[in-house]
């Protein structure tokens, strides 16, 4: 963002904006603490790692909790939901904080997108498939490219499922989460197939939201989830750096075993679970990324009270041209490396299942 002249600072309508909303305090964000586990209820609970928001160095401090017995890791205390619409604002659309484009999480190319979308392919063509935190829908676009006559719709918290309709990328949007019983009513048994990639990490209740994917499922029908996995060794090397943590706007990170035992708790068949293919490059490039642009001078943001000098300004120019070659040469040891961490167990970032709902 190009700095602004201190007036057009004042006139701003999102610095005044936020102005109003942190002259109340953050603390209004924050739920009650949890004294046990969500998952289970266990009360053998450590503290896993504290974070600030690390991508838009808004105010305030996050928790991760991690439960001793199940593994579940948990955002606590949690945010409300008014705090999650405050740190996501300004989120989705832009490149926060300076992190480079090419390490961003969940920004997949179209190759990966008809990857996934070809493991479908051994239960036939499906009739319809619902995505479910599709975001602009580019998954659903990808995927049309395999299955040209199945009929794809989206779900998504914001209204850019709106505008990926508007787009031709879907035919359906639907703006909320499964986890509402309306949303859930109205799309009860309608698709073959429900895809729900890394949706579950921002769920405030994952376990309703599995419930609401599965009924939207016909009899038969198959669920594709996909997350990152907490128990990676990189989680636990690079802790606050490791992008997929991503407080604090992640709530939930769900170990597989938990997540497997939950779908067949749920009457359904496992067909798949693979820790290779979900494995994306960028533990060590991120890790640096957030590192470095949590070093540099801030930049120049809405929820700054104060605007940044020149001085300060031309240091953080200064310094991100000069540790950008340091970032693409962790993105080059990210990709390198790739080969054996899809390989080795507990290295891969992420896991992915495919169930089919039998009952």
């Amino acid at each position: 963002m190009p700095p602004l002249p201190y007036a057009s600072r004042a006139c701003d309508p999102r610095r005044i904006a936020y102005a109003a909303e942190l002259a109340q305090g953050t603390d209004r964000f924050h739920e009650p603490r949890r004294e046990n586990c969500p998952w289970c209820g266990s009360a053998r609970l450590r503290t896993r790692l504290r974070a600030p928001d690390l991508l838009q160095h808004k105010p305030g401090r996050f928790a991760l909790d991690q439960c001793g017995d199940c593994g579940h890791a948990f955002q606590n205390p949690r945010l409300t939901p008014e705090g999650l619409a405050f740190y996501r604002r300004d989120h989705d659309e832009t490149g926060p904080g300076g992190l480079p484009h090419q390490v961003l999480a969940a920004r997949r190319d179209r190759r990966r997108h008809r990857a996934d979308a070809h493991l479908m392919r051994n239960v036939g063509e499906p009739e319809s498939w619902l995505d479910v935190g599709t975001g602009h829908a580019h998954f659903p676009a990808a995927a049309r490219e395999v299955f040209p006559y199945t009929s794809f719709d989206g779900l998504d918290p914001t209204p850019r499922v709106e505008a990926a309709r508007a787009a031709g990328r879907i035919e359906e949007a639907h703006i909320g989460h499964l986890a509402d019983p309306h949303i859930a009513d109205r799309l009860r048994g309608r698709y073959d197939v429900v895809s729900v990639f890394h949706h579950l990490a921002h769920a405030r209740d994952p376990r309703a939201e599995l419930r609401g994917a599965l009924g939207a499922l016909r009899p038969g029908g198959h669920l594709l989830v996909e997350l990152p996995d907490p128990r990676s060794l990189f989680a636990l090397l690079l802790g606050k750096w490791w992008l997929p943590h991503g407080q604090p706007r992640h709530l939930h990170l769900l170990p597989l075993h938990n997540l497997r035992a939950e779908l067949e708790s749920a009457g359904c068949t496992i067909l798949v679970t693979d820790r290779r293919t979900p494995h994306t490059p960028n533990d060590l490039s991120a890790a640096l990324a957030l590192a470095l642009t949590h070093a540099l001078p801030a930049p120049d943001t809405p929820w700054r009270d104060t605007p940044p000098g020149p001085l300060s300004r031309a240091l953080r120019a200064i310094l991100s041209t000069a540790t950008t070659p340091l970032v693409a040469a962790a993105a080059a040891a990210d990709l390198l490396l790739s080969p054996l961490l899809r390989r080795t167990p507990g290295l891969s970032n992420g896991y992915r299942i495919v169930a089919r709902r039998d009952t």
